[in-house]
């Protein structure tokens, strides 16, 4: 896409950003500049390693007498342009030509500030000034104060403390049933142990800056926290914080305590889940994947027992559960759960979970009470997300039966044994790239234990915020090192399948691959599960403080192709769809939105010429799309150009980024911006029917379905699922959310006008379609949806073709040989691929496309199709003298030869 979407810090996550638009200068080194007036209240200088100190001073001041002091109290202040309160001095030296070219390869953000280097006499004094307030200082000859500035601390504290902390235990430990935990403070004045109602001394090593402390086997199920003594930048002054365990494995209700609890306590395994028979692993390049919200998958199901909760994943005869293994049967390898980790924004009893206090289904289809009521109580339902994490390592309490405790460790198994019995694998979506909170806030974790370590900061020293709440850094060790641990248990405790990693171009592509690696040390004899086979994806989005490799090589899209794990691909999903989410008006049209071919009246589609331009573009992008995004596959492009895949231009960046299938990851709708229906509601013509829309979005769903490579589709966008074209629906509660597995209960549409905050300026583009009775389907354009959608992936799945292994085979036998010829037709395309032949015929008339080359071979509709679901494509044939394939309108065709 070419942007993204902002949600309040209370609901975190972003969304769908295009790795081609970086916002504009985020990128950039800042350059000398005059120093403001001494400030405090800011971090501008930055200790990078025990040596040496990078500060943008300005060029006239780079030879000023230049300090650090540190009070262990704090108390420092400047009054009357002098600074009071100082405490001890550790003297700083220029030098010459700046930062090494090592260093500015680590910190290429600070490449043109001055580095000043530490007095090596100075250099025992680097550990006690780590823990209190640090001034740097400039003086003139005089004496006078020139300028005086807080202090980064990130990097010397790796320097100084990381060798060690990253081998030291963290969190809770058993050695022989006996406990112990550990959590790490370097700069903290002293940490206890707020324990099962005592207070208990933490021990500090003095290499790893890790506390630590062991009791007796009573501690163990009892909660705890640490207090910890702390300097706190961000309210400048020494704190005492009572606080939760980054590393906690069992929570109190919302978040209260952690519990001191061993995983692999007998007690909360369920049955069965130490010989767990998992379903065959499926490699990524043929993962095809359903991604879910927990609470949408049940809580609108009156057959489910448990609505809304882990347990409903073991109801194996409600109406969800038996779509999940048809889906299964039919080709689906993977379910992609969207956070189930301990989140920020939800009540975890459900005696405190807010409901809407009106009758919502009493009101009219277009309505803007529906919305206005679920708004007064969305800040305290029982609905969000989940983009907001506080605890990375627990699960979520709200769909436990039981926050209090384990249960929900219990439950979570339940719920991997009940998808896995069902022939699915489980996928988590993660999102370390940020938290809910930071500084002293009342959700902050990680910044409350080591303040202005964990989270990102800007050159001022604020907390960056490009993903829209507090960045993590994990390009710092600890923070990286949290990432790599977390994941590891969730792939050995919970026996997780895969992980979806959010804004995964916020990490460091380092930090991403000591994932990997960390998995594939995994052992079925040694941990119980194989690493290897656990797959691995994310948004490769390149924006913010961090685009363009401004701080560390990224985990883009670019950058992470040849390292087997993939990246959503954004391509071909916009081509498909038309324009971008972001788009003012929301009528621009796509490929399988009728652009060009069936027209609407939105004048942002332009003219008929352009439409078609940008029509046979669009083509170009899905052909790239089709190939697996491979960067190097070489076609003939509609304009008739021989092309690579990084040849054809999306929105000034390369469309094929790719070196394997697999490397990218096809989708044409998922959690966030509107769902397929809701975007083809706006984008087709009103006089389109719910019948034929139905066959848009199939159409459209099979150009991810088809293509090499893994692909992701939004749970129910099968069944032709709708939010009432609410555009991002992260807190919009049960009513605008929740699937709807019985077709009599409609597909979502009509439900009123989506929430204001983030729908309100196209509430005029959506009043009149939501009005419309004639736009929403009945049961016979859902079953139908669905029925064709699973024949397209029982055909995918049993045709080899469509999971060529590398981009060699991939140019070997696919090819688009009707493309860039006078005979390529606008709104279709013809892809060859092997012994089969796919026509995408998205346009309202029959087609018909003539391929010389295979004239004389014999071809017929694929048996899947012909004996399948839909009975529009079985009038799809072929000719063998003439070599030309006819294809119904709004088809997609699939031919084998004979």
């Amino acid at each position: 896409m070419t942007g993204f979407v902002r949600r309040t810090a209370a609901a975190v996550s972003l969304v769908l950003v295009a790795a081609a638009v970086p916002l504009t200068g985020a990128a950039a080194a800042p350059g000398p500049t005059t120093p403001a007036a001494p400030d405090l209240g800011k971090a501008e200088a930055q200790w990078i390693d025990r040596d040496t100190v990078a500060w943008n001073t300005g060029g006239e001041r780079a030879s000023a007498a230049t300090e650090l002091v540190y009070a262990r109290r704090g108390g420092m202040t400047v009054e009357d342009g002098e600074l009071t309160g100082g405490g001890h001095r550790i003297r700083l030296a220029p030098v010459p030509g700046g930062l090494t070219e090592a260093q500015r390869a680590k910190y290429p953000h600070l490449k043109t500030y001055q580095a000043f280097r530490v007095d090596p006499r100075d250099r025992d004094r680097i550990r006690t000034a780590l823990t209190g307030q640090l001034v740097a200082v400039q003086r003139a000859s005089d004496g006078a104060l020139k300028a005086a500035t807080g202090v980064q601390t990130q990097g010397v504290l790796d320097d100084v403390y990381a060798p060690a902390a990253t081998k030291a235990p963290l969190g809770p430990g058993f050695t022989h049933g006996k406990p112990s935990l550990a959590v790490w403070a370097p700069t903290a004045q002293g940490v206890r142990l707020d324990i099962g109602g005592r207070t208990v001394p933490m021990r500090r090593d003095a290499d790893s800056g890790v506390w630590s402390a062991s009791g007796p086997r009573s501690w163990t199920g009892k909660p705890y926290r640490y207090v910890v003594k702390v300097w706190a930048p961000s309210v400048r002054k020494v704190v005492t914080n009572k606080v939760t365990d980054p590393y906690a494995t069992a929570l109190t209700t919302d978040s209260a305590r952690s519990l001191l609890v061993d995983l692999d306590d007998p007690e909360l395994a369920p049955k069965g889940w130490r010989t767990l028979r998992k379903p065959p692993a499926t490699p990524l390049r043929d993962a095809q994947i359903q991604e879910l919200h927990i609470r949408d998958f049940s809580i609108a199901d009156r057959t489910a027992e448990h609505p809304g909760k882990y347990l409903a994943f073991t109801d194996r005869t409600s109406a969800g559960m038996r779509h999940l293994r048809k889906l299964a049967r039919s080709g689906t390898s993977y379910v992609h759960l969207l956070p189930a980790f301990d989140i920020g924004t939800v009540p975890e009893r459900e005696s405190e979970q807010a409901t809407p206090d009106c009758d919502v289904a009493s009101f009219a289809p277009d309505s803007e009470e529906q919305q206005a009521c679920v708004g007064k109580a969305a800040a305290k339902d029982a609905y969000n997300w989940g983009y907001d994490p506080l605890h990375y390592t627990v699960p979520e309490g709200s769909y436990a039966s039981d926050p209090e405790g384990p249960r929900r460790t219990v439950e979570f198994r339940k719920m991997v044994q009940g998808l896995n019995s069902t022939g699915l694998r489980t996928v988590m979506d993660v999102v370390y790239n940020h938290t809910v909170a930071s500084g002293q806030a009342d959700r902050s974790i990680l910044d409350k234990i080591v303040p202005g370590y964990y989270q990102r900061l800007l050159a001022d020293g604020s907390v960056a915020t490009s993903t829209c709440c507090a960045n993590t850094a994990p390009e710092n060790a600890m923070m990286g090192r949290l990432v790599v641990d977390s994941i590891v248990t969730w792939a050995t405790k919970y026996k997780v399948d895969g992980f979806r990693f959010d804004l995964m171009g916020h990490h460091p592509k380092a930090n991403v691959l000591a994932v990997r690696r960390a998995l594939d040390a995994l052992t079925p004899k040694k941990d119980g599960v194989d690493g290897k086979k656990i797959v691995l994806y994310g948004e490769g989005w390149n924006f913010g403080e961090v685009a363009d490799d401004a701080r560390f090589e990224q985990a883009t899209q670019r950058n992470m192709a040849g390292t087997g794990i993939a990246t959503f691909s954004d391509r071909a999903r916009d081509a498909v769809r038309g324009g971008g989410p972001f788009d003012d008006d929301p009528g621009v049209q796509g490929f399988a939105s009728g652009l060009y071919t069936d027209p609407n009246t939105s004048k942002a589609n332009g003219t008929p010429a352009e439409q078609k331009a940008r029509l046979l573009h669009y083509q170009d992008l899905i052909k790239v799309g089709l190939t697996g995004n491979l960067a190097g596959y070489a076609f003939t492009d509609s304009s008739g150009r021989r092309v690579t895949g990084a040849d054809v231009d999306y929105n000034g960046a390369p469309a094929g980024y790719a070196t394997a299938p697999g490397d990218a990851l096809a989708y044409a709708d998922a959690h966030d911006n509107e769902t397929l229906y809701d975007a083809l509601a706006f984008k087709l013509p009103r006089s389109v029917s719910a019948a034929d829309r139905a066959r848009m979005q199939v159409l459209a769903s099979a150009t991810a379905t088809l293509s090499q490579g893994p692909a992701l589709y939004q749970a129910g966008s099968d069944l032709l699922r709708s939010k009432s074209l609410d555009r991002n629906s992260y807190d919009s509660g049960d009513w605008f959310n929740a699937l709807h597995w019985d077709c009599l209960d409609g597909n979502g549409f009509g439900r009123g006008l989506p929430p204001a905050a983030d729908n309100k300026p196209k509430w005029s583009y959506a009043k009149p379609l939501l009005a419309d009775p004639a736009l929403a389907p009945g049961c016979a354009d859902i079953r139908g949806a669905g029925a064709a959608y699973r024949d397209l992936l029982r055909l995918r799945a049993t045709e080899p073709e469509f999971s060529l292994a590398t981009g060699e085979r991939v140019q070997r036998e696919l090819s688009f040989p009707v493309s860039g010829t006078p005979g390529e037709k606008p709104g279709v395309i013809t892809m060859r691929l092997g012994s089969l032949v796919v026509v995408f015929n998205a346009t309202p008339q029959e087609q018909t496309q003539h391929v010389e080359a295979l004239k004389g071979n014999a071809y017929a509709l694929h048996p899947t199709q012909a004996r399948g679901a839909d009975p529009v494509v079985k009038s799809a044939a072929y000719a063998k003298g003439s070599g030309t394939f006819r294809v119904p309108a709004r088809t997609v065709a699939v031919f084998r030869r004979g």
